[in-house]
């Protein structure tokens, strides 16, 4: 059971712990608990849905209407599919799949999140991507008041990009995804960090059971893995998307990639990662614009994380607003040194007026 509370404070709810407070609020743990919290919202009352705040910038004025959090839910594998309730925390998914001895996911382990934030986003990592793999999403159509199940031919996938981002499909809320697993491998491993990860720990890349644990241990040495509760680095993970630019800058950009890496391993790394060649990675992107790793901003309230640049970490006493002041100075700098429109990957929420 559920009960609504009025201005409650979201900044324990995101990974940035910054933020105002919620007009109304509710905090649910599983699906049937998200279809009665949303009966109790009119279809004209503002309404924000969160999981676990690990992709979301929320202003320091709070958000108004109804904000509902759901974290928790069901988790369960027949046959070759895996339905989850939208507040499971999505690497549970990824375990229950290799249990189970199902490809598909295995690459997209520990990704920060829930399953209704990764369908939302469409979620990319090392060549696999969450869109493909949906069978069906179960919503609540704000418009009609009722549960409707979308089927992949109802639904539209881009890098990081899905229907729920566009305006026809914000009247959905989702609560719940099945998604078809193979008993063999779907996709190769290509990408060039990973197989780097592979070679020095001896670890076979054709192993479902030993993919997820390469993909962990270049998440961790990429400083991309985060918990619900860890005290560490107050972030959103990769704050900006990786843009797309033309062929006569692709090259002025990966040169400035540090990790040694050849051109071809880059712009391979590019299209495994990002579908095009010419979709490069954001951080050589702010890398070309001068940015540096531990660069501090907001008088010291918000910098750069030592080990990732693409994360804009919060330190002691920052505000939304410090971060969202960051972001628009590096989107500015970014388009005015090399003509680039950098965007943000993490949802920002509520007025920043």
């Amino acid at each position: 059971m559920f009960e609504i509370q009025n201005q409650v404070l979201l900044a324990p709810y995101t990974s940035f712990n910054v933020g105002g407070p919620a007009e109304h609020f509710a905090l649910v743990d599983n699906a049937d608990d998200l279809v009665e919290a949303l009966k109790c919202t009119l279809p004209t009352t503002p309404l924000w849905t969160l999981g676990y705040g690990s992709n979301c910038l929320i202003s320091d004025k709070g958000l108004n209407g109804m904000t509902v959090v759901i974290k928790g839910g069901e988790v369960k594998v027949e046959d070759s599919v895996v339905i989850a309730d939208a507040g499971a925390w999505w690497d549970d998914v990824v375990k229950s799949s290799i249990q189970h001895g199902l490809w598909g996911l295995e690459l997209m382990s520990e990704i920060p999140g829930s399953v209704g934030a990764s369908v939302f986003i469409n979620i990319t990592a090392y060549g696999q991507s969450v869109g493909k793999r949906v069978l069906w999403i179960d919503v609540w159509n704000r418009e009609s008041s009722r549960v409707e199940r979308l089927k992949q031919e109802d639904l539209q996938w881009g890098y990081k990009d899905s229907l729920f981002q566009h305006d026809d499909g914000k009247k959905y809320v989702i609560l719940k995804a099945a998604l078809q697993l193979s008993d063999r491998k779907t996709e190769d491993l290509t990408y060039q960090k990973a197989l780097d990860v592979a070679e020095e720990l001896d670890l076979d890349v054709e192993s479902l059971v030993e993919r997820r644990d390469i993909i962990i241990e270049a998440r961790q040495r990429a400083g991309s893995l985060w918990h619900p509760g860890d005290t560490g680095s107050k972030t959103v993970g990769s704050f900006f998307r990786n843009p797309f630019v033309s062929a006569e800058q692709v090259d002025k950009i990966i040169a400035h990639d540090e990790t040694g890496k050849t051109a071809e391993q880059i712009r391979n790394m590019n299209l495994v990662h990002g579908g095009d060649s010419h979709r490069v990675s954001a951080a050589h992107v702010m890398l070309a614009a001068g940015f540096k790793r531990g660069q501090t901003f907001a008088d010291g309230k918000v910098k750069l994380n030592d080990q990732n640049l693409l994360k804009i970490e919060a330190l002691d006493s920052a505000t939304a607003n410090d971060i969202y002041e960051t972001m628009k100075h590096i989107q500015a700098v970014v388009k005015e040194t090399l003509g680039i429109d950098l965007e943000p990957e993490a949802r920002i929420l509520g007025d920043f007026s």
